[in-house]
């Protein structure tokens, strides 16, 4: 069983068949899927579900904090399960491509207080851009 679904299992959340499809086609790690390209592949296990269903599905994912939602660049949104696994994104600037990094250090601690401006700062989204090897080749 993916972690996602462990989690939802854990959480009592109401397992329907087309829940259980778009929690299955989001498990795993660097998955970074947008809702049509969770749509396509939930129809492929589970051809009569429909768009709206996905749609709100990945909705309540993101509401119950199981899934975080990522925006890159004016691209659409994906969807990340890795919500409860602290990580920052490296985005490739040609083909969009996301991959889950986990760089040495805590961004929270590496702002130095001068930089704070008063703030007590909770949480920290850093973004590495690069090209990745299919693009930087091409």
């Amino acid at each position: 069983m993916s972690d996602l679904l462990h989690r939802l299992r854990g959480r009592g959340w109401r397992m329907t068949a087309q829940r259980r499809v778009v929690a299955e086609v989001l498990a795993g790690e660097h998955v970074h899927l947008t809702a049509d390209e969770v749509l396509v592949q939930a129809t492929l296990r589970l051809p009569e579900i429909s768009r709206a269903t996905v749609y709100n599905t990945l909705g309540e994912l993101v509401a119950l904090g199981e899934v975080a939602e990522v925006a890159t660049d004016g691209r659409a949104k994906r969807y990340d399960p890795n919500a409860h696994h602290p990580h920052q994104h490296l985005v490739c600037s040609g083909c969009g491509a996301i991959r889950d990094v986990h760089p040495e250090g805590d961004p929270l601690t590496d702002l130095p207080p001068s930089e704070r401006y008063g703030f007590t700062v909770s949480a920290a989204e850093v973004t590495f851009r690069g090209r990745c090897p299919d693009c930087a080749g091409a």
